[in-house]
């Protein structure tokens, strides 16, 4: 069975010769740089034969463009941290520009999956990280900025939220030109621990649908991940993607809850602290043994709720891909 035909059957439910699995990470200092990120993501997808490769570039690569600025001060998750915002006042969300998918920081990124997808060829599914508009816009005003404003003047957010989906729209139609299976859409606020149900129905949920559900149809296998702590998982079933991925080790709900929240393949069974980052190979395998029990060897992706740490023990990435193997 070969790993289109692995994820597809697992997409729908059905029975496979094993799961599928796959790791990700950042890539810091290497994600500044077109060809260094397809290097780096190249030589991770060789050494463990993953299911698919998952592009990982920096946050900031759909925002440079529109003037923020970050640097990499050592996390070990490989995520920057913004020196310069661009939105400071309620006003500068509209006086956004959308941006040119083929310059600039787009045009790097496009750049970087050509080159992944010449060198993995047609045989190892390729998605790229796509980041939600409110995302994006938390990074461009800042975390409590961008909440302030929500709350105080919503009719500007929604212009500046606006004017970044028109600018991942044309990023995506740059991207269908290119021979990967999908995107992975990474969604940051639909959590109760940041926004109130309602909030997010108001200025996620609409971007985020019109997004997906103008993906090519080509495009046979998308994920949706959730990040954070206490997702709205029950808004998994209005996504258009064939699988969603949250910190289900981490956080409610469980992954026997989200089976009965979506229909497509869950893909998680791991703490990327606990069990990858801080764990040992015994613990990788107890815990993978264990996931899949749960879904009873079926809709499961085997991998961590969100990147893995960039020093976590190669011992247990090795644990992770020999584990579906082992099951």
């Amino acid at each position: 069975m070969n790993r289109r035909e692995r994820l597809e059957r697992t997409i729908a439910g059905e029975p496979t010769d094993r799961a599928p699995v796959a790791l990700w990470r950042h890539w810091p200092g290497d994600d500044q740089r077109a060809a260094d990120l397809a290097r780096a993501t190249v030589d991770f997808q060789k050494a463990y034969d993953w299911d698919f490769a998952k592009v990982t570039p920096s946050s900031s690569f759909c925002l440079t463009d529109y003037g923020a600025q970050d640097r990499w001060e050592g996390s070990l998750e490989g995520t920057r941290v913004y020196t310069k915002h661009v939105v400071e006042r309620s006003l500068d969300w509209t006086t956004l520009r959308t941006l040119d998918p083929l310059r600039g920081g787009l045009g790097r990124q496009l750049e970087s999956v050509r080159l992944i997808c010449a060198e993995l060829g047609e045989d190892v599914p390729v998605i790229q990280t796509i980041f939600s508009p409110l995302a994006q816009a938390k990074n461009l005003a800042g975390d409590e900025r961008l909440i302030q404003h929500i709350r105080t003047y919503p009719d500007r957010v929604h212009t500046g939220l606006s004017i970044i989906a028109e600018s991942i729209m044309r990023f995506i139609d740059a991207l269908k030109r290119l021979p990967i299976a999908g995107i992975f859409y990474a969604i940051q606020h639909a959590s109760y621990a940041v926004l109130a149900e309602d909030e997010y129905r108001n200025f996620g949920l609409p971007y985020d649908r019109r997004i997906l559900e103008a993906l090519p149809s080509k495009w046979w296998f998308n994920m949706v991940h959730l990040h954070g702590h206490l997702p709205m998982l029950k808004l998994a079933s209005q996504y258009t993607a064939q699988a969603i991925n949250w910190h289900d080790r981490d956080t409610e709900p469980s992954l026997a809850e989200g089976k009965l929240m979506f229909s497509g393949a869950l893909c998680g069974g791991l703490s990327r602290w606990e069990h990858v980052h801080n764990g040992t190979p015994t613990a990788v395998r107890e815990a993978a043994r264990d996931a899949l029990q749960t879904l009873d060897h079926r809709r499961l992706i085997l991998s961590t709720g969100c990147v893995a740490m960039i020093t976590s023990p190669l011992s247990n990435l090795r644990a992770v891909r020999a584990a579906v193997e082992q099951s």
